[in-house]
Parts: structure tokens; sequence; C-alpha cells
């Protein structure tokens, strides 16, 4: 897998096939661009680093920021001003864009810093990312789990510099620059220099080495040399006094002579930073750029080699592969580093987009990475006792900057989960406490006095979130405060009107209530009761997802509120565009038809996902759209907070995922390739629908299985055929109802 990962997929504006049958019926309200990076990352690492443009919402590329339709460009070219740490991941307008600490190699004076230069032979693989500035440098970086080596190769010059720029942040659009608070920048000589940001309540420090015997090493501040200074201390800086500040190292260089910048972080000072530094590039008399490049590849292709596949053409291969890439970035770890607490012990940040991630990305982290799936939680928990809540969104900042419009209580799903398995590792008396502390704050005092609440979504979130809370109260043996719970968590009809069987009206968060409709609730048997049963249940998701409905026409650039409004009239699944509604076509599988499931998801994965930089559909949120691709690829989908996964047919002949405690093997029969769009199209007709199924040799019925099933690792063996079957119509997944509708 490691050597099919393209980091530039999703870097550009969506640029696929036009879409043929059902998902040319699809709308796409949100931006159409990935919003990647290219940049050097560390599997789940803390730091990562890319080519600095000011562009929207990375740093990297040309776009401006954007929220709808295909995004307005900034510049007309790739083009850089240096190379910046600490990014973003296909989020859109997240408020937090980092880029800290700017490295610019230069051959130019001082004067010219920031000044962007066009961009040529750009080149990036897991860990590693190269391009050549227009000056003739070529620069070449790569990343640790808290470290970043950069080296450029150099023309021939007289006085040849590398300046660090301590006083960079954020992005070149309105309201998107970061200016540091406060700011120490100390030269250390004999090529060591460090200093702190505090950007956003965060104390950011960085240790510099540089080997450059021959060359001096200054401070600089707005752009003037200090001759002789050794510190710089700002104690209080405002947007409007800000001049920009750091450190250089300047000196001759031969044709093709290379210098190598060695730069240690952590959020718990200097000598920490150093530590770091050592720990991951120090003891070594070769080369730290090519040791610190060869651990981050090899821990790359363990992490990759996570999931395999067998079958398919190269461009699915390409786009399975980068998906789990895109998976694996975010959430960041920094163990030890809180600068909020103390202890010692797990500091995830970067959970940027829970509502999305929460439904896909976590029951992959939890499946392939179970330590770290556990270390998450544990630093959620620990965020909640420290800040008085779970939070929504959890970023590198401090302060009242947490999400809460997007969703409610969505860490008691994974945690749900992850108890149903059997995690260690965690207090769970505890985190009971904390789960039902949270479900009363912020919207959930409204639900908790009244049973529902707007925006309506939230009632959907907080019913379930009762519902996941009460599963834990129960294994704990708290049966009165599971029975309670539980009550609770039939609040989810508040949110419904029974003459539609939508949800009633209100304001959403993205989308409109068609979008938020067909979530997996934790009682579908009772939601499609109340939808009016199987038939007209079913009849509404077609009309949903397009099944007889003509070919739409998507929003172009700037595209005008009344083509908005028209667009989102139609009440039309946002196809992969945007992720709120990314679970319903398997709500088909709780009305007994999942050749409806199989058909929607065969044809997402066929026309909204490509290879090359335009091949994403829209923003990959942190790799809650990517995760999508995989469960989708690989046949089965996460019921997050059940403890449930649901099955379809897969993309590829044979599949693997490699979890803790041993491997889940998808097998088929009947299977046959079928190209992704970008390879040509095939005109035949899928073989997309299960016709039969055993799990361990034993025959299959259902349409699901445990988490537990495929944690333990098994065998799934699905035979597939070109026309509907009986397979899994009469088999539910379970529903919260089912007790009481058991004879």
């Amino acid at each position: 897998m490691l050597d099919d990962v393209d980091p530039f997929i999703g870097t550009a504006a969506t640029d696929l096939p036009r879409a043929e049958g059902l998902a040319a019926t699809w709308w796409w309200p949100k931006p159409q661009v990935g919003n990647t990076h290219p940049g050097a990352t560390s599997p789940l690492g803390m730091v990562s680093a890319c080519a600095y443009s000011g562009a929207y919402p990375t740093g990297y590329g040309r776009y401006a920021k954007n929220t709808e339709g295909v995004p307005e460009e900034m510049f007309d070219r790739m083009q850089a001003s240096g190379f910046t740490h600490f990014q973003q991941s296909g989020t859109g307008a997240i408020r937090k864009y980092y880029n800290y600490v700017r490295v610019t190699p230069m051959v130019q004076p001082l004067d010219d810093l920031g000044q962007s230069w066009p961009l040529h032979d750009e080149t990036a693989e897991p860990g590693y990312y190269a391009a050549t500035l227009d000056t003739g440098i070529r620069s070449e970086i790569t990343v640790g789990d808290k470290v970043a080596v950069h080296r450029y190769t150099f023309p021939r010059h007289s006085s040849a510099r590398v300046v660090i720029d301590m006083s960079c942040g954020g992005l070149a659009i309105e309201l998107g620059r970061t200016v540091p608070l406060r700011a120490q920048v100390e030269s250390l000589g004999q090529g060591q220099a460090q200093g702190t940001v505090w950007m956003e309540g965060v104390p950011l420090s960085v240790f510099m080495e540089i080997d450059t015997p021959r060359w001096r090493q200054m401070l600089w501040y707005d752009r003037r040399l200090i001759n002789g200074g050794t510190r710089l201390d700002f104690d209080s800086i405002r947007h409007t006094t800000l001049r920009p500040f750091g450190m250089l190292f300047m000196g001759p260089t031969l044709a093709g002579q290379t210098v190598e910048i060695r730069m240690g972080f952590s959020l718990r000072g200097h000598e920490q930073a150093r530590r770091n530094l050592e720990k991951e590039a120090g003891g070594t008399e070769s080369s730290a750029f090519d040791l610190v490049r060869s651990r981050t590849r090899a821990r790359w292709g363990d992490h990759l080699d996570r999931v395999q596949v067998e079958g398919g053409t190269p461009a699915r291969r390409t786009v399975l592969a980068t998906s789990l890439y895109h998976s694996l970035i975010k959430p960041c770890f920094g163990d030890d580093e809180s600068p909020f607490w103390p202890d010692s012990g797990p500091y995830a940040f970067d959970v940027c987009t829970m509502w999305d991630i929460y439904k896909t990305q976590l029951p992959l982290l939890s499946a392939i990475v179970p330590d770290r799936a556990t270390d998450l939680l544990e630093s959620l928990i620990r965020v909640c006792e420290e800040e008085g809540n779970f939070p929504i969104g959890y970023r590198m900042a401090r302060g009242a900057d947490r999400f809460f419009r997007q969703g409610s209580a969505l860490a008691h799903t994974a945690l749900a989960d992850a108890h149903a398995l059997g995690r260690d590792g965690l207090d769970w008396n505890w985190a009971l406490v904390h789960m039902v502390d949270d479900l009363r704050r912020m919207y959930g005092e409204d639900f908790w006095e009244h049973g529902v609440v707007h925006p309506i979504s939230h009632t959907l979130d907080l019913s379930f979130a009762h519902y996941a809370t009460a599963k834990v109260a129960r294994a704990l043996n708290d049966r009165r405060l599971a029975e309670d719970l539980e009550e609770r968590s039939r609040g989810w009809r508040n949110a419904f009107d029974p003459e539609t069987g939508l949800l009633r009206d209100s304001e959403f968060y993205e989308g409109g209530k068609w979008n938020y409709s067909f979530r997996l609730l934790h009682d579908m048997r009772a939601r499609i009761a109340l939808a009016g049963g199987d038939t007209a249940f079913t009849r509404i998701l077609d009309q949903f997802f397009g099944y007889g409905a003509d070919p739409v026409t998507q929003p172009g650039r700037c595209p005008k509120p009344s083509e908005m409004a028209a667009g989102y009239a139609l009440n039309r699944f946002e196809g992969l565009n945007n992720e709120p509604d990314m679970e319903a076509p398997w709500a088909y599988h709780y009305a007994g038809r999942p050749d409806r499931t199989a058909e929607v998801v065969n044809a997402a994965l066929t026309w909204q996902f490509g290879t090359g930089r335009g091949g994403l559909p829209g923003n990959d949120d942190s790799g809650g759209l990517s995760s999508w691709y995989i469960w989708a690829s690989l046949g089965l989908f996460p019921v997050a907070g059940q403890n449930l996964f649901l099955i379809n047919s897969p993309a590829f002949r044979s599949a693997m995922i490699r979890t803790g405690e041993g491997e889940f093997v998808i097998e088929t029969s009947g299977h046959r390739d079928s190209p992704i769009g970008v390879d040509g199209i095939d005109r035949t007709p899928p073989v997309q629908y299960v016709q039969a199924a055993t799990l361990n040799g034993r025959p299959l019925e259902a349409t699901h299985l445990s988490a537990a099933d495929i944690h333990r690792g098994g065998r799934l063996q699905l035979t597939l055929g070109p026309e509907p079957s009986s397979w899994g119509r009469g088999i539910r997944p379970p529903s919260l109802s089912d007790s009481a509708a058991a004879p």
C-alpha cells in the first residue's frame, strides 16, 4: 500500500469524469476541493511540514477561502514563500490554521523575505515532501512524530541563507492570520538556536540545529539584522504592532552544497524540544534527514499494511491507499506534551471534525490502531475533566473557541464502542461520570428539560448519546441510571414529523432536514414504522438518492444564491461532497433492501473518487471522507456507538484488515473488477449484489456483524451476482425496540 499512496490527491479543485446514472442526480452544495496538502507527515504524529503560500485552508496551494461551489484561486501558479509546520488536513473554515515557524532558504537579501517563488518538480510520499523553488534551491522536508528535518541544496552563492520566521502563523486570507501573543528567540551559538511563541494560549517551543561551520548566525527584527544580539523578548504583541522576527544562518555555498536544519518541537518548553530532537534525530553520524525519513517511512509502511486488498484496478488501489494515508494523519498525538495539565500521558489535538470522523474514522482507528484509539479517549476524558465538557472539536489552542453548533455529545459513541469491545486502560466508572455529566451541558440542558432541542439534529445526537451512555451504565451494573438514560434515548421521536416521515423543520448546520433524516438511529425499527413501514421508508429513500430523477448541474465558481437555493430544494443526497448524510446509503439495510445500498455505494465509489490532485468530491475533513471510502471499499460500514457493522458488496476481490486481535478477511466469489471512472468507463453492469454469505464457514443470513466479530478476526465470504437476491431481506440489524416487538 505504501507505494500506491499519492499525497497530492485532493489538493486541487475537484476534477472527476462527469457522473452517469444514479450519481448524476446528486447535488454538491459544499466546496468542490479536498483541501488536503502533500506535506510531510508521520502517522498520527504531532508535526507536519509543507510548502507555504498562505492559501486556504492548509497554507498550501492556490485557493482562497471557499464555502460552496468551485474554489476561487488566490494565485495563478504553485508558489511558496518558505516551508511551515503544523497544517490542517482536509478541513474547511476551522479557524485554527497554524503554519508556524516558517523556514525559508534564500539567495536574496533579507528584505525579500515573504516573497513567494514558483514551485517546480514537486514530489511527495508518506513522510517526505520536496520541491524546487524558482531561485534554484532544491528543498526537501521529512518529519518524525515531534521533529522536522529540512535539507536544502543550494546553487553556488557568496551569501546563501536559511531564515527562520518565528512570527509566522495562519493564512494570507482575511481573518486567517495568527499573531503570537508573546515570544522569545535565542541564539545559542555553534549552529544552535531556540524559541517559543505563545499562539492562542499555547506555548510552542522549537529547538534547532544546523551544520554550517563556516556560516554566521544572527537574530533579526523587522527584516533588519541584529549584530551581536543573542536574545529577543516580546511581552505583548498585537496585530497592529507585529513586525516579523526570527533568526538566520548565512554563508557561502558551492553548487550542489546541502544544508540540513533539524528542529525539535514541544508544547512544554525548550528543554523538552531539545530532548525530542535528540530522541528522534540524534545519536548518528549519518544524515539525520535520512534517518528520520527512513524511520517515518517504515512507520507508514507498518500502518498502511494494516489494510490490504487483492484485485481492483491501479486507480482503485491508489485511491484506497491514499484514503488510508489521509485517515492516519489526524488526530495529532503529542504524548506527554499537554500544555494545559502537568501530568504525563497522551495529549491529542486536531480532533477537528468530530461530527464527521466519529462515524467513520474513529471506528477505523479503533480497528487498526487500537492503542492510539484508547489514547484518544483517555485524552478526551482528561479534557472533560480539565475543561468541563467533552469537546466537539479540539485543536492546539486554548479558550472558548470550541465547536458546538455542529453536534452534541459525540464522544459518547466512541466510548460506548470501546467499552463493548472490552478495551483496557480506561477507568470506566470515571468515564461514565463524565459521560453522564456531559449530557446535561450545552444543548443537553434543554433536551433534559423538554426532550427536544433545536437545531433538531442535536435531538438525534443527544438521544443517541443517552443510548450509548446507557449501554455503559448497564454493563457497569448501574441499572437505575441505565433505565433512565435509555428512556430518555427514546426522545429521538420528538424530532420527527409522522406526517412526512422526515425531521421537523428546523435550522441545520449544513444541508437540510432530508440530509439528516436518515441517520442510523439506535431504534431503526421504530423509526421506519414512524415513516409508514418498509415500503414507505424505501420510497422516500429512493427519492432522496435520485432514483428516476434527471441529472443535475453542480454549482460552479461563485454560484448565485438563487442557484444554491434551487439545488437545496432538490432535497437530494450530497454525494460525499459533504458528510451529514454519509451513512444514509446503509439505511436501506434496515428496510430489508441491501440491494439498494449496493447500488448507491457502488455509484459513489465509481463516480465520486479518482486519482490526481482533483480526485476528491469535497473536503476530506480530517480523514472522515477518506475513512468512508475505506469502509465502503471493504464492504463494511461501522454504526458508531452500536458495536455494529453492516455488510455490503466490496470493491475488491479480497481484502484484509489487521485489527489489534487478529486479521479479518473479506473474500468474494463472482467478483468482477469494475474500473473507476478515471480508468475509463465500464459499461457492463457491475456485479454488486450479495447472493449469499458465510462467516467463518457458517451461513450468514443477516446483513450485519458485531464489531467484536471483526476485531477478533475471522473470514467473511460473499458470493456476488449481477442481480438482487433475497439475501438480507428477512433479518434486520438490531434496534432498541426489538425486544418489545418479540412475541
